[in-house]
């Protein structure tokens, strides 16, 4: 890297505005319920619900990877994916994660840890069937992570699936395909403050059946 390059890298800052966190309510999902919606109604968001998930494997390296919130209900927060995608191979193997919502236009973020579990068959497929067509489609089309030749494979996959079933028809979920919700035992609000004087208030509990203590944190 140049001089001229890290000089620039180091100059990217910009002054964070007035709007502070002097409290937040009890229940730290009526919180993030609050803010999601806030993010949601913003423009410069594109998608508010998008949260990054990292997860430890096998190899004891950490993975992170974008994927959508579909759900906050039975006190977490739940995604869907391939059962046998590399995030989920993680999960099963270690299921300790964390969650960052990074809503940079607010200058705001949230980050959780917690464990991830499968939510039941009935759950899942309760969603699958709101799904677009084209995406049920993708589910069978798509052997999540696994080594793919060339596009034109995956096309034809879709294609396939495409043929059996049409759009129009009831599309059945693949036995494959699920849902993860994870319970949350920290829950981190920021936001961002002048001179780097951020704010940090903390939602912690032991365990899923313990009450939420707050706690604000230096920046």
């Amino acid at each position: 890297m140049s001089e001229l390059d890290r000089e620039a890298i180091r100059a990217m800052r910009r002054s964070y505005g007035e709007v502070g966190l002097e409290s937040l309510p009890d229940n730290p999902f009526t919180a993030f319920a609050g803010w999601l919606k806030e993010a949601s109604e913003n423009s410069f968001i594109v998608e508010a619900n998008a949260m990054v998930l990292s997860t430890l494997g096998d190899n004891e390296h950490i993975s992170t990877r974008t994927v959508l919130l579909k759900d906050i209900s039975e006190g977490g927060f739940t995604f869907f994916t391939n059962y046998s995608s590399r995030k989920a191979q993680a999960i099963e193997l270690n299921s300790q994660v964390t969650l960052l919502f990074p809503w940079y236009a607010m200058e705001r973020q949230v980050s959780i840890s917690g464990f991830a579990e499968k939510i039941s068959d009935a759950e899942s497929a309760e969603y699958f069937a709101t799904r677009p067509w084209s995406s049920q489609i993708g589910a069978w089309a798509s052997a999540q992570s696994a080594p793919l030749a060339s596009r034109e494979e995956l096309e034809q996959r879709f294609a396939g699936a495409s043929e059996k079933w049409p759009e129009g028809s009831v599309v059945p979920r693949p036995p494959y395909w699920g849902g993860y919700r994870i319970t949350p035992i920290s829950i981190e609000f920021w936001q961002g403050r002048y001179s780097r004087l951020h704010d940090r208030l903390r939602y912690e509990r032991a365990n899923s059946s313990a009450k939420w203590e707050i706690t604000r944190y230096y920046p």
